[in-house]
């Protein structure tokens, strides 16, 4: 009972320094033992998913687990909240569905994951990787930060803010000076979305909404923007280059700065 209580205060005191700023690097000495080790093996992780139940997924909330290499994992539906793992390797693991709210994983290798349907939630994965990484249909609500999604998908995805609950703040995604080139981004969410100076070259936003984004000094070069909804998006000194379908996208003329754009 204690251990669930101390749970649920850390996860409320997370969530509130998540909203904040969105920046909790200045609160956490990261590098203390709390953010760099781990205290389960990959054999006692295996274990662990083994014993779980499908009414009862693998429970690793609050776990240190940095530096683990769970590359290929199925770790589907596993519950994650609060834990760390940070560079921890978790290529071409399976986490589809999975609870990854107020998790760590500063530097982690997601290469080619499954997130489908995952939740992130204030969760800080600044400089991760996930390219080639399929998070279709996942909430993400995530600092990526310096992360790179090359090839990634984020298909159908909820990258947007949280309008509804306004006492945390504005909780959404923030992927600034991230590497998207080739984005999958076909009808997900990226409103009010942080996008500045991210690099989004040869991706597709078919169908998505950029409403109250910020992309400030984004690269857009080569990117498809048919049905893309501008509405409120701050465009100042991003590249606009080569652009596909922009001439079917909606609410172009409603984006701000429009003027600043640099296309050449």
């Amino acid at each position: 009972m204690k251990r669930s209580i101390g749970i649920a205060l850390l996860g409320l005191a997370v969530a509130a320094m998540t909203a904040a700023a969105q920046d909790m690097m200045r609160h956490v000495d990261l590098l203390s033992p709390d953010m760099v080790s781990a205290e389960m093996t990959r054999g006692e992780v295996e274990a662990a998913l083994k014993a779980a139940a499908s009414a009862a997924p693998a429970d690793f909330t609050a776990k240190r687990m940095s530096g683990l290499d769970l590359s290929g994992l199925d770790l589907s539906g596993a519950i994650f909240r609060a834990a760390k793992l940070n560079k921890t390797k978790l290529a071409g693991a399976k986490l589809d569905r999975a609870i990854l709210d107020q998790a760590w994983l500063l530097e982690a290798d997601l290469t080619g994951a499954s997130l489908r349907s995952a939740n992130l939630f204030a969760t800080q994965m600044l400089r991760a990787r996930l390219d080639g990484a399929d998070l279709s249909g996942a909430r993400v609500a995530a600092d990526l930060s310096g992360a790179s999604l090359v090839g990634a998908s984020i298909a159908d995805a909820n990258l947007g803010a949280d309008m509804r609950n306004q006492s945390m703040g504005l909780m959404r995604a923030v992927l600034r000076s991230a590497n998207l080139e080739r984005l999958n981004a076909r009808g997900a969410d990226l409103s009010r979305v942080d996008l500045e100076f991210a690099v989004l070259r040869g991706g597709d936003l078919t169908g998505a909404s950029l409403k109250g984004a910020q992309l400030g000094g984004a690269d857009l070069t080569g990117v498809t923007f048919i049905d893309t909804d501008f509405d409120g998006a701050d465009l100042d000194s991003a590249r606009l280059i080569g652009p596909v379908g922009l001439d079917k996208a909606k609410n172009f003329d409603k984006a701000k700065n429009r003027d600043r754009l640099l296309r050449q």
